[in-house]
């Protein structure tokens, strides 16, 4: 009988189908990573690092993934892990706002005190809602001046913080922040109105010890989590003292170098948080294992990383106008970096597919002109997508201004330590 017309032996066929799936979707896996390892070439150039791992560790592309080199603002990913596990998601920063004399026919008999705790996301808003609070509790007036402890940055800026907040409180805020808290607070005292309650000072002197301070409000920041995503939306270099918060730059890089295979850990160096101090090194490999334990950080809190960077083509900020065409908009999460006095310029994100779990990638370009390179990055990234069953991240982008995650409440003087505002 020829050998077509032989008969198979039961199960035969079923064996040689599966041998022959299993052949064919190893045969297509090989050239997905042949075809990304040329494209990569083909677009990035091949002294360029990138580096591209599915969720069960398969490495999908490693080109100069291993070569260390400045990652800018990608830097505050190593940050942002530090700072969750550090502080936690749900951690506020307190600024306590106290007296140090009575409050007397709505006048303090003193002088105001703000003693800042570290918030990195104290603006014009935060300081109308503790306004508008103060005058709900009677205060119209200030006797004295507007004295400020602890640490306390204003606006994203750390200079002249007393003459800029005091004249926010005497009703120089812009217009639009108004608004905001007014949306986010209705019931605030002056809500309806279209200017903010305007405090006045006198400046009289008042020899005062702060230590006899009476707390009278407690403003505490948004969660870490929103508050940090918003940072990272935008890239706003207050990560650069933030850091601080959880630990200083140093312990940064040590949690950093823990996050990752021990063969990695010299491929991390921050001198600072944010991707702004020469001395920053990343390699591609080791930032998408950053992104990895960031991403199991997360997961222990019943979050993930749309949670704290921004979605390409979604969120506001630096990935707004990036991947925003129909088919890859809303599917990668991830964190932009530029600095181009140093030649750097970086994009690393994660993928969600149907087929292979999460995808991780890290383009870290040096050396390249900031515009070429955000090209090529985009157009990696999106040779990447068509090579995937790439998935949408399941992300609603909540549009309440910040204020309206912060909370100012009133401190009950009499059972209050002083230690508190001093």
């Amino acid at each position: 009988m020829p050998p077509s017309r032989r008969r198979l032996r039961p199960g035969t066929r079923r064996r040689q189908a599966t041998i022959a799936l299993l052949l064919f979707c190893a045969n297509v896996q090989a050239g997905t990573t042949q075809d990304l390892a040329s494209i990569a070439r083909r677009l990035l150039g091949a002294g360029q690092g990138v580096y591209v791992e599915t969720s069960d560790g398969t490495v999908l592309l490693a080109q100069a993934a291993a070569k260390a080199v400045h990652p800018a603002s990608v830097s505050k990913i190593p940050t942002t892990l530090a700072l969750l596990r550090r502080l936690g998601p749900n951690y506020r920063f307190v600024t306590t706002i106290a007296t140090t004399g009575p409050l007397l026919d709505g006048a303090v008999q003193g002088d105001l005190l703000f003693k800042g705790g570290g918030d990195p996301y104290f603006v014009d808003e935060n300081a109308l809602l503790i306004g508008a609070r103060l005058r709900a509790l009677g205060v119209v007036r200030v006797a004295g001046t507007l004295r400020l402890t602890g640490t306390l940055m204003f606006d994203w800026q750390d200079e002249a913080t007393s003459a800029r907040l005091r004249a926010v409180l005497a009703g120089a805020a812009p217009t639009a922040a108004w608004l905001d808290v007014r949306s986010a607070w209705p019931d605030l005292a002056g809500a309806d109105g279209a200017r903010a309650p305007a405090l006045r000072f006198d400046d009289m002197n008042f020899d005062s010890a702060v230590a006899t301070a009476q707390p009278l409000l407690i403003h505490r920041s948004q969660p870490l989590l929103p508050l940090v995503k918003a940072l990272n939306d935008y890239s706003n270099n207050i990560f650069k003292p933030l850091a601080d918060a959880a630990g200083g730059a140093a312990a940064v890089q040590e949690i950093a170098r823990a996050a990752v295979p021990e063969a990695m850990r010299a491929e991390i160096i921050l001198g600072d948080g944010a991707g702004t101090d020469a001395r920053n090194r990343l390699s591609p490999r080791s930032v998408v294992k950053l992104m990895r334990a960031l991403e199991q950080e997360l997961l222990l809190s019943g979050h993930t990383l749309v949670d704290i960077l921004p979605v390409a083509g979604v969120d506001e900020g630096t990935l707004r106008a990036r991947l925003n065409a129909a088919a890859d908009s809303g599917r990668v999460v991830g964190k932009t970096g530029t600095f181009g006095d140093y030649g750097a310029s970086a994009l690393t994100g994660a993928i969600r597919t149907s087929d292979r779990g999460t995808v991780y990638f890290a383009i870290l370009n040096h050396g390249v002109p900031v515009a070429t390179a955000r090209r090529r990055q985009d157009a990696f990234v999106h040779a990447l997508l068509a090579n995937l069953q790439s998935l949408t991240w399941a992300y609603v982008r909540d549009d309440r201004p910040a204020v309206a995650r912060a909370e100012v409440v009133r401190v009950d003087a009499a059972s209050t330590a002083m230690q508190s505002v001093h």
